[in-house]
């Protein structure tokens, strides 16, 4: 079972649906006793840095989302949801994220924002995730900010003005910075990869 954090922030309903769709179970939930009994944890998110940790902190998960992480399970960002995971952002201000990948987030040093629409994926490393994409695949965004780090932790990058990391990992945690479920076929390829990193 996957355990989709309900924190007040994200596009919930289209997400959990495109998950099942693949076979995914899951569960929406903010309670951390029914949390800590899933097989992997998915932070999803659309909105500000600031007000999605602001949320996470209200509702007290950083401290549980940090120690899940450190059982080995896998923990998946999507769009916000991946920002958070990192060290810091700064969006209306300078906040401190989860930390569990390191680099800030920070706004792209482009003219049209926000990056909005079909963007082309560049694989940068092997990875399972990545299995069965393709040269010239594009996957859907809707952000402003980026993570501007640029390490082995990039399995694809998209370019926007910015080499925009779009799919991270470093151990179990992975994030995703454009939508699956709003990004077609190559978006169901990338869901059904998941499945098998939450072993369903």
């Amino acid at each position: 079972m996957v355990g989709v954090i309900d924190y007040g922030v994200g596009n919930i309903g289209s997400l959990t649906h495109a998950l099942q769709k693949q076979g995914i179970p899951v569960v929406v939930s903010k309670d951390i006793e029914v949390l800590k009994t899933c097989d992997g944890l998915l932070l999803p998110g659309v909105g500000a840095f600031r007000d999605g940790i602001g949320n996470i902190d209200q509702y007290g998960l950083r401290d549980f989302i940090v120690e899940f992480a450190q059982t080995g399970k896998p923990i998946v960002g999507i769009c916000l949801g991946m920002q958070l995971l990192y060290e810091e952002g700064k969006e209306y201000g300078t906040y401190k994220g989860l930390g569990l990948l390191k680099g800030s987030i920070e706004k792209i040093q482009g003219q049209r924002l926000p990056h909005m629409g079909w963007n082309e994926l560049v694989i940068n490393k092997e990875d399972p995730l990545a299995n069965g994409l393709m040269a010239d695949d594009h996957v859907y965004f809707v952000h402003s900010y980026y993570a501007s780090s640029f390490g082995q932790e990039v399995v694809a990058y998209s370019d926007y003005y910015n080499k925009i990391p779009a799919i991270v990992r470093s151990g179990n945690i992975i994030g995703f910075q454009f939508h699956p479920e709003k990004s077609g076929g190559v978006g169901e390829c990338l869901l059904r990869n998941l499945k098998e990193v939450f072993s369903c």
